[in-house]
């Protein structure tokens, strides 16, 4: 959702906006192993509301040449510093020739940051426990570098902010004629399978509204167990909000699909993915009443990738996370550090 808002700002700027994603091959050579394929995260930027057109196999070093070939005025970056492998601005060019926008990054998230939570497959951080060792041992390794804390990489605090969800929140209401429809779940880590199921129930209807209710943390944990969900309530609402797909988000729905939710929103139908559908406290299915009214409909996404599978494919690459993390860490730093010197030697 850090991602999304920086497009969200970007279109704003202008009247339309692409996206350059790069290549595997590109990410591998200048960061490090990517957690999506190249296939999955163009699919992903393209389900993004404020992106208008992807620009697949992005060059990392933004060109003049780049940005004239899709007929672009200026691009657009945070303003935190993105460097090459030998430690040059990506945007050196586009900058020099005044074709360059900075918008504000999320505060309180980073990639970094969830890559961190997902290696902690504890209940460490739905529990009470205030301290807990490893996860302390952890954030050392994660947001810490070699000497101080990068205030790019950094692990902090996400707070969710009434404007925040209003600028994400598409804010229009069902119209007549509108097939009303109810899905639910964690929508935890928000990714590409999520995009596949939520597309397959867009195209069920000729004019479909899409209603998420999203679980609160705690049912969450409850039905998944371990330290699921890696990203909280605010977090996964924002994730979903700014899928193309979506119309409106119920920030902790009820788990059983009751008789009042679907009178309330006036629901023509309710979807559920092929995951496992896991009984409601009482042992009761929460999709009984929805079935009973006989507007149960299961969708197949025909992915099969899952909020579990991602975390795998980090545990995997686990040592290699660590090892980019730092370096990065250790490159921002010393751009800082650069940073500084320049302005003392002004005075």
């Amino acid at each position: 959702y850090g991602h999304s808002n920086q497009l969200r700002q970007a279109r704003a700027m202008g009247d339309y906006l692409i996206v350059g994603v790069h290549t595997d091959e590109e990410i591998a050579k200048h960061k490090g192993p990517p957690v999506f394929t190249q296939e999955e995260r163009y699919k992903m930027v393209q389900a993004i509301k404020w992106v208008d057109e992807i620009a697949p196999g992005a060059p990392y070093v933004t060109t003049l040449e780049t940005l004239d070939k899709y007929s672009c005025d200026f691009c657009v970056h945070g303003d935190d510093i993105t460097l090459t492998i030998d430690g040059k601005d990506t945007y050196e060019e586009v900058k020099t020739a005044g074709r360059y926008r900075e918008c504000k990054r999320t505060q309180g998230v980073s990639t970094t940051d969830l890559v961190g939570r997902m290696l902690l497959m504890t209940k460490a951080h739905h529990s009470n426990i205030d301290e807990d060792l490893d996860y302390r041992k952890h954030t050392d390794n994660f947001g810490k570098g070699p000497k101080g804390h990068s205030p790019w990489t950094g692990v902090s605090q996400f707070l969710q902010t009434s404007q925040k969800i209003i600028q994400f929140a598409s804010g229009k209401e069902p119209q007549p004629g509108d097939t009303i429809i109810y899905v639910a779940g964690a929508f935890d880590l928000f990714h590409v399978g999520h995009v596949d199921f939520l597309e397959k129930v867009h195209q069920l209807a000729e004019k479909p509204y899409i209603i998420a209710g999203l679980h609160f943390d705690q049912e969450v944990n409850r039905y998944k167990g371990k330290n699921y969900p890696i990203m909280n309530i605010h977090e996964r609402t924002l994730s979903v909000l700014a899928c193309r797909y979506v119309s409106e988000v119920v920030i902790g729905a009820p788990y059983a699909v009751t008789a009042d939710l679907l009178d309330h929103f006036k629901v023509t139908l309710v979807c559920h993915g092929m995951t496992e559908v896991v009984p409601d406290k009482d042992g009761s299915d929460p999709y009984e009443e929805p079935k009973q009214r006989g507007i149960f409909q299961l969708v197949d996404s025909g992915s099969n990738l899952t909020t579990d599978l991602i975390v795998q494919r980090i545990i995997k690459n686990r040592l290699e996370f660590e090892a980019r993390n730092q370096k990065k860490e250790a490159k921002e730093l010393a751009v800082l550090e650069a940073m500084r010197r320049l302005e003392e030697e002004k005075h």
